[in-house]
């Protein structure tokens, strides 16, 4: 099960873009908890709070945030970044119980490369899925799928039924998946037509 992070929050009296805009100009992130069969409630968050949050992993994860002495559980469902500067604008996220059974994208990591004969070969590792998404209660969400890559040679692929999951954890798609592959060396392509006519122009330049 993976840690449950904290935040402390402010709810928002107003809604709407002038609102929001006032927000992030004091350095809040406009948000929202909704689910459970209650009022979404509308909050703002500590913009750097909430950034120490995002990264790998963040939708999987579970936070309490606290509104006024009250703490909710709850799941990030969706974030909206900033175009250029990628800061948070938005977070949605949904209140969870502990009977609550969702459907999340969990981080998949990768150990023992220098176990595995086909890398050390020159194969390539070719992940298919950088996540899986599983359903899982919100209590028993994995921190992340480690697949171990000891004795994998070049051509050798790992499928989801290889890997061990935690006990009422199951994945969403019903089929054996492929994560990744062992691949060939990639050779060097020859020199395109284009690429040798080029360097021809280069030489016959150079002896004029």
């Amino acid at each position: 099960m993976s840690t449950i992070s904290t935040l402390s929050a402010s709810a928002r009296d107003r809604v709407g873009k002038g609102s929001a805009r006032a927000a992030r100009r004091e350095g809040l992130v406009p948000a929202v908890i909704y689910g459970d069969k209650k009022d979404p409630l509308s909050i703002a968050i500590i913009e750097r709070d909430l950034g120490k949050l995002i990264k790998p992993g963040f939708f999987s994860h579970l936070i309490d945030i606290t509104v006024a002495g009250e703490k909710h559980r709850v799941l990030p469902r969706d974030l909206q970044l900033h175009p250029v500067s990628d800061r948070a604008l938005h977070v949605d996220f949904l209140r969870v119980s502990a009977t609550s059974e969702l459907a999340v994208e969990v981080t998949v990591e990768f150990i023992n490369e220098e176990d595995c004969p086909g890398l050390r070969r020159g194969g390539v590792l070719n992940v298919v899925r950088h996540e899986v998404e599983v359903y899982c209660l919100a209590t028993n969400i994995p921190e992340k799928i480690v697949i171990d890559l000891s004795g994998l040679e070049i051509g050798d692929s790992v499928h989801i039924s290889a890997v061990t999951l935690p006990e009422g954890v199951r994945p969403t798609i019903d089929r054996d998946f492929t994560i990744a592959t062992i691949a060939a060396p990639t050779l060097a392509t020859e020199k395109t037509d284009d690429e040798s006519g080029e360097e021809e122009a280069e030489e016959e330049a150079d002896e004029e």
